[in-house]
């Protein structure tokens, strides 16, 4: 029998939402380090500080072919991270304005 699909995405939002609590608890940028050298992969890890790069590269105006020249990181990505920040959920940009704020 197949799992119903409903209950799959119920608990998947349930982890997520379990997740997102367990890393506003942490305070200090080490444990937030810790959590996530524990939760991903090398891969992942570096997927993540890829896209952040990109995210505040292109919050400050350089263009997607300079951005992909000096991270490495495909036009591709980079389309999808500037497609996050102007019609994401918001969350790029409310990291953005609380790192530099």
């Amino acid at each position: 029998m197949k799992p119903n699909r409903n209950i799959q995405g119920t608990r998947q939002r349930a982890a997520e939402r379990a997740r997102c609590k367990a890393r506003a608890a942490l305070a200090q940028s080490n444990d937030v380090h810790a959590l996530l050298e524990d939760l991903c992969t090398p891969a992942e890890l570096q997927a993540l500080a890829d896209r952040w790069a990109v995210a505040q590269l292109l919050d400050e105006g350089m263009p997607y072919r300079a951005i992909q020249d000096r991270t490495g990181v495909s036009v591709t990505t980079v389309g999808r991270v500037a497609r996050c920040l102007t019609a994401g959920a918001g969350g790029y940009r409310k990291a953005l304005t609380a790192s530099t704020g």
